[in-house]
């Protein structure tokens, strides 16, 4: 385990940890939330022994491995696959080691021991576990051999992040892993997390994916880390009654609870399909809980609202869009037809790469169509947020000069007003922002994109770089927000909350997704073998697959049996393995094993050993495939 008692960090003099502890048991996956500043990546660093303690200790096994995402990536010429082994530092220092062995004299029996070893630390696996890593984080085959240089900063990222999940570990640090993710990769890192031996912190501003991959919260309150059990809905829920019963923000959390109530009602009633009602209705449900966490954040957005909005505000007719490429059109989109009506609040899903920001490009007029038509109301005004918003500021300016560049002849002291809802206030207002957080730009972007108050928001990932109270924050404003809301998001509890429909972006087109992010987070873990198309129009006809309730759960119970029994075969061969394995490490623990005399049966157990790892790894796959297929069974209704 990890196990940290009277800690004390401090970083200039600012006390971050000041007799703090905490424990991390052995295959624990535990999320580490705080506000941003309060020293969780600080904590980091002190556990990877970068940074000395002003006091107290932390302590792990000395055998324990360590791994983490680098910041900083070299090597820039290297193959994207070999820089992913390259996390493998003990499997690349065998194969160093036996290739200095084949350039010399080296003897039979050590080359033979060198095989062993390697066959062991799985070197006949190490491309297909580079790229079975590179395929999960989104990408292509044809690029497993580009040089790392030739990937945008975010694309050397994920790069960076396979590398650290090459790497064998016992603790694996991972600090914002999803910032560059889109969610297809982000429910593939789950999925690889729920099957990672070792233990794991997480820290997030995802919410979602915190809840997902958590089984423990450490919470940094007030230069201390408390301890909560279960995932991060949870640790709201648990969070939110200590400030109960401490009375802590217990009337700003009864005015925000009624506050939220009102817009809870007014899209449970909304909401066009039954199922993304429900979904609504539980996102909200969670909001409540966290509210008084929000009054004591003390973090408040509020969004103008449009003084008028047109039936239909934009809409596409056969239109194609895309780039030119080395001065020859290349179409991403072709013949769209939608349109977006006055209250519409629609959620753009698709893989990456599909064409999702193209197509909010294209309704936003950023860019043109290359054929068919994008027409706009006369009185449409949009709020256009894009990936890079934050590139537009001036790292020189004010977040008081930003507005008035925008809005010049309006009194300062009404941009004081606008700026102070969006967490700006006194000082700060004539602050230049080139110190800011990134949370903090996000902030002011937003507030420069929304202050002519547009009725269409279209927005490309807004939550990246906020904390949780901000994106809470930015959640609570989009909810209450009475214009329409185009929104590309990463962020499934900023989806659930704030639209009520889906378009699914896949093969060059647009279609609407009648299912909700369930049916999609199935969708792209590939528990059906349709297409996204088929599976989008296939989830209409849910209602009347759910006719027979009796018939369904025998349906399931007949479908479930050959891997329910296949399940058990697997876990049987892994008790097996497991107590084959530990007789060999016995022998392999013995110091007298590896005296000569007993070099050809130490070869013969480490063969047997390595032959053990491969077939216990196959099979532990087999069974996480397996318990996949189940699962699916389980959240898709059998049809009649």
């Amino acid at each position: 385990m990890i196990r940290a008692s009277e800690l004390n960090i401090m970083r200039g003099t600012l006390v971050l940890f000041e007799g703090a502890e905490f424990v991390v048991h052995p295959g624990e996956r535990v999320g580490l939330v705080g506000r941003n500043g309060s020293g969780k990546s600080t904590l980091f660093s002190a556990i990877k022994g970068h940074i000395d303690l002003d006091g107290g200790d932390i302590y792990y096994p000395d055998s324990w491995r360590l791994a983490w995402v680098e910041q900083n990536v070299d090597d820039m010429d290297r193959a994207a696959r070999e820089h992913v082994i390259d996390g493998d530092r003990h499997l690349r220092a065998l194969q160093a080691q036996r290739a200095l062995a084949e350039t010399s004299t080296a003897s039979g029996e050590l080359i033979g021991e060198l095989e062993a070893a390697l066959n062991e630390a799985g070197a006949w696996q190490a491309n297909a576990r580079a790229e079975s890593l590179l395929a999960g984080l989104g990408f292509s085959a044809e690029q497993w051999s580009h040089p790392v240089g030739s990937f945008s900063g975010g694309w050397q990222m994920r790069i960076s992040l396979a590398k650290a999940l090459m790497a064998p570990s016992d603790l694996l640090l991972l600090d914002e892993p999803t910032n560059h993710l889109d969610l297809d990769a982000m429910l593939w890192l789950e999925r690889w997390l729920a099957s990672y031996e070792g233990s794991v912190i997480v820290i997030s501003h995802d919410t979602e994916f915190l809840d997902a991959v958590s089984q423990v919260i450490l919470h940094v309150d007030h230069r201390k880390l408390v301890r909560y059990k279960g995932g991060y809905d949870s640790f709201l829920n648990q969070r939110a009654e200590r400030l109960r019963q401490t009375r802590v923000a217990w009337d700003k959390q009864t005015q925000e609870t009624a506050r939220l109530q009102s817009f809870i009602d007014r899209f449970k009633a909304k909401a066009s399909k039954a199922k993304q009602a429900q979904s609504r209705v539980k996102a909200m449900a969670r909001m409540q809980a966290l509210a008084p966490l929000q009054a004591e954040a003390n973090i408040d957005i509020r969004i103008p609202q449009p003084d008028n909005t047109p039936d239909t505000l934009v809409q596409l007719k056969d239109a194609s869009v895309g780039y030119s490429v080395s001065g020859k059109p290349h179409t991403i989109l072709s013949k769209v037809t939608q349109r977006v009506e006055a209250g519409d609040r629609i959620g753009v899903l698709g893989v990456n790469g599909a064409g999702k920001s193209t197509l909010i490009k294209l309704i936003a007029g950023e860019l043109e169509s290359m054929a068919g038509d994008r027409l706009a109301a006369n009185t449409l005004k949009i709020g256009y947020f894009a990936q890079h918003q934050m590139d537009v500021l001036d790292a020189t300016a004010t977040p008081l000069l930003h507005l008035a560049r925008i809005s010049p002849g309006v009194r300062e002291q009404q941009h004081r007003n606008y700026l102070a809802q969006f967490g700006f206030t006194g000082s700060r207002v004539n602050e230049v922002i080139a110190p800011f957080s990134g949370g903090e730009k996000a902030r002011l972007a937003l507030a420069l994109v929304v202050w002519h108050k547009p009725n269409l928001l279209v927005l490309d990932e807004p939550s990246n770089h906020l904390d949780v109270e901000t994106r809470e924050a930015l959640t609570t404003a989009l909810a209450e927000y009475e214009g329409s809301l185009l929104l590309v998001s990463h962020d499934r509890h900023l989806l659930r909350t704030t639209v009520d429909q889906f378009w699914l972006v896949a093969n060059g087109s647009v279609q609407k997704f009648e299912g909700d992010l369930d049916d999609y987070r199935q969708l792209v873990s590939g528990s059906a073998a349709l297409s996204p198309l088929a599976r989008a129009e296939q989830a209409a006809d849910r209602k009347q697959q759910r006719r027979d309730q009796a018939q369904a759960r025998q349906q399931l119970a007949n479908a479930r049996k050959p891997l329910d029994k296949k399940i058990t075969a697997i876990e049987t061969r892994l008790e097996a393995i497991r107590k084959q394995m530990a007789g060999l490490d016995l022998q392999l623990a013995d110091e007298s094993f590896y005296a000569d005399a007993n070099t050809e049966a130490r070869q013969k157990v480490l063969l047997e050993h390595g032959q053990l790892v491969q077939e216990k790894t196959r099979l532990e796959e087999d069974w996480l495939l397996t318990m996949g297929q189940i699962e699916a069974l389980q959240e898709t209704p059998a049809t009649t």
